[in-house]
């Protein structure tokens, strides 16, 4: 099964003035049905700053094939305005990165280690884990549409797999119902938070509406209307 991402990934660095850009690779499941099942990510990665043209990058998330059996392999260049290649980028998505000419490359990147027994908990690395996490803190005041607030994903966690189950459909439900109404009502549904854009190269992406921190100060998400997602 082949996953293709669209839009691109955002980071901003505001103390260096740094707008970086990025797609997404096309990543694979193999063997979902019978077999051991791994996963492949291939195809071209290019990293723009958005506020500077002095450099870019370019990785190539090299396909596993019959002449090349090396798997999760990453090559890529960095080039200057002209396009000379003033770094070469070799290594493996799921070791390192490294920077130069083997032996004497040095590693600018590697993996965070994993959570203790992660092989019980679907593999997922300690950021994963921490996306569900509730801060007493921050419970007051998050909007109810929330993720971290929807109980079957809560409860999974927990290892009630039976009750997350039975919550799971319930949620489906209401789901469908809200989309039947929707749609025999003609209503079409407006995000709170996020607006469509298209950018200089004619491509969609969403960007926040900029109300989201406004509202949560004033006049705070328990007084704003939302849909009942759960």
């Amino acid at each position: 099964m082949e996953i293709l991402p669209v839009g691109t990934l955002n980071v901003t660095f505001p103390k260096y003035g740094d707008y970086y850009v990025w797609n997404k690779v096309t990543t694979c499941i193999h063997n979902i049905l019978s077999g051991r099942r791994w996963i492949e990510h291939y195809g071209e990665i290019t990293i723009r700053n958005t506020k500077s043209s002095v450099c870019i990058c370019k990785l190539t998330f090299v396909k596993v094939n019959y002449w090349n059996s090396n798997v999760n392999e990453v090559q890529g260049v960095v080039m200057d305005q002209e396009g000379k290649v003033v770094h070469r980028l070799f290594g493996k998505w799921h070791e390192g990165l490294y920077c130069g000419i083997a032996p004497s490359a040095k590693c600018i990147w590697r993996p965070g280690s994993m959570p203790t027994n992660y092989e019980r908990y679907y593999g997922f690395t300690r950021f994963a884990i921490e996306l569900n996490e509730l801060d007493p803190v921050l419970k007051d005041i998050l909007p109810t549409t929330d993720a971290r607030f929807r109980p079957d994903q809560r409860l999974l966690e927990e290892g009630n797999v039976e009750a997350a189950s039975a919550e799971k459909q319930r949620i489906e439900e209401l789901q469908r119902s809200r989309r039947r109404y929707m749609e025999e009502n003609n209503i079409e549904y407006t995000p709170k938070f996020f607006k469509k854009v298209i950018d200089a190269n004619q491509r969609e992406s969403w960007v926040s509406n900029d109300t989201y921190w406004e509202l949560r100060k004033d006049p705070g998400f328990s007084k704003v209307e939302a849909p009942i997602l759960w």
